[in-house]
């Protein structure tokens, strides 16, 4: 099992060090006295844009992490779509540009990507050698994202793109959902029909009625566990290309929730239809898609090399992200 004290050493650039992975990271690689460097668009040693300062940076550095892009959490507007693609592609290109200039360019390089790249699954989980890629928006971005990083010819620099699960931790995606269970509306969210218009058809935004009651499946991961990946990445270079970062026991949408209740100790949690998360979405500014597209992924290639999850039971993994948050209050 890796933990953080048998990381390497070196200096890290973290890109996109503002958002909620960066804020678990970069504090951790400091604890383990490594050097570390952050770029975002505001409150980090380097801004995006300043191309000869992230280029000095990445020169000499062992380890290279991209996490920048706009959140997903919103309405898929064209302005929003056109921020999100941006954002990834941009900043992505950008951490290229650097490493290929380099004269001592970083050995590994892990770039964020996601687990929603493949298809809406409820018949079988995906992995890197059988997953199947979906379509849409959602999808669409994530292929750009990690074409974007393979693009570039960097021969001495090995390239993950983690396609990562939702990812539990303090605050986060538990932040709201502790407080709809909390007022008695932490119930399953259930599929069902509701008109998409034609321009969200041509967009690829609108979802499709798939999961029935609270079936579709969620897949999840620990951001310690995360952090615990980029350590035994940089400790095992064969590893390379997509990897799926995912718990290796995925749950459906019904018992996740009953997992936030039951830590939570709240009892009542009444189902929520498609029309009420549909006119939810809309007043909170988000997409229903985030909650019923049914995500079936499992860790294949990290199983396969070893490595062991710290959180890979969904329970353990929501009653310490709770309890990490109600000890900070």
């Amino acid at each position: 099992m890796t933990d953080s004290s048998e990381a390497p050493g070196g200096r890290v650039v973290v890109g996109g060090s503002t958002g909620f992975m960066g804020r678990y990271l970069v504090p951790r690689f400091r604890a383990a006295g490594r050097e570390v460097v952050t770029v975002s668009r505001s409150g980090a040693d380097i801004a995006w844009g300043d191309q000869d300062a992230i280029d000095a940076a990445v020169d000499g550095a062992d380890l290279v992490i991209g996490l920048a892009g706009k959140s997903v959490n919103c309405r898929y507007t064209p302005e929003n779509r056109a921020a999100i693609f941006r954002s990834r592609l941009d900043t992505t290109a950008s951490l290229s540009a650097a490493i290929a200039g380099a004269a001592n360019p970083p050995a590994l390089w892990v770039n964020s990507s996601t687990a929603t790249i493949y298809r809406h699954a409820e018949d079988r989980p995906m992995t890197e050698s059988g997953g199947e890629i979906g379509t849409g928006f959602s999808v669409e971005v994530a292929k750009a994202w990690e074409r974007a990083l393979f693009s570039d010819e960097l021969p001495h620099t090995r390239r993950v793109a983690l396609r990562s699960a939702i990812v539990l931790g303090h605050g986060g995606v538990l932040e709201p959902l502790r407080n709809l269970a909390r007022l008695g509306v932490g119930g399953a969210q259930h599929d069902g029909r509701w008109p998409v218009s034609r321009a969200r058809r041509a967009a690829g935004t609108g979802h499709f009625f798939g999961a029935r009651r609270g079936r579709q499946r969620f897949s999840w991961v620990h951001v310690d566990d995360v952090a615990r990946i980029i350590d035994f990445l940089e400790q095992n270079p064969a590893l390379e290309g997509p990897i799926n970062a995912a718990a290796p026991n995925p749950v459906d949408n019904t018992t996740f929730m009953a997992t936030v209740r039951r830590v939570l100790g709240v009892r009542i949690g009444p189902p929520m239809p498609r029309w009420m998360l549909e006119l939810g979405a809309i007043g909170i500014r988000t997409e229903t898609e985030l909650i019923l597209k049914s995500r079936w992924v499992l860790p294949e290639t990290l199983t396969a090399a070893g490595f062991e999850f710290t959180h890979p039971e969904l329970e353990g993994a929501v009653r310490e992200s709770f309890d990490r948050e109600q000890t900070t209050l």
